[in-house]
């Protein structure tokens, strides 16, 4: 698939990385698998980047636009079983 992730010119190089890391993860959710500690935690860092949620919910929605990813149940879903790997349904 080819899109870009919605980044924000303002953040610093490290704060791009750490956005990328987490739609990284949620990629993961649909695409393969993730541990669930490991997407939330790049979501902790994801919002103290972005502790706006309006923003969040902005950049939620750009990124579902372009690769079809809803982020925000993927978060919702892997945040009631942290501790479990959750595998996509292309796996199955």
């Amino acid at each position: 698939m080819e899109y870009s992730y919605p980044l924000d010119l303002d953040w610093s190089n490290e704060e791009m990385l750490q956005v990328v890391a987490f739609f990284n993860a949620i990629e993961k959710y649909y695409e393969s698998q993730v541990e669930g500690e490991d997407l939330l935690n790049r979501y902790q860092q994801f919002k103290n980047i972005v502790p706006s949620k309006a923003e969040e919910k902005q950049i939620f929605k750009t990124f579902e636009k372009q690769s079809g990813y809803n982020s925000y149940q993927a978060v919702k879903s892997v945040q009631t079983s942290p501790n479990q790997k959750y595998f996509s349904s292309k796996e199955k």
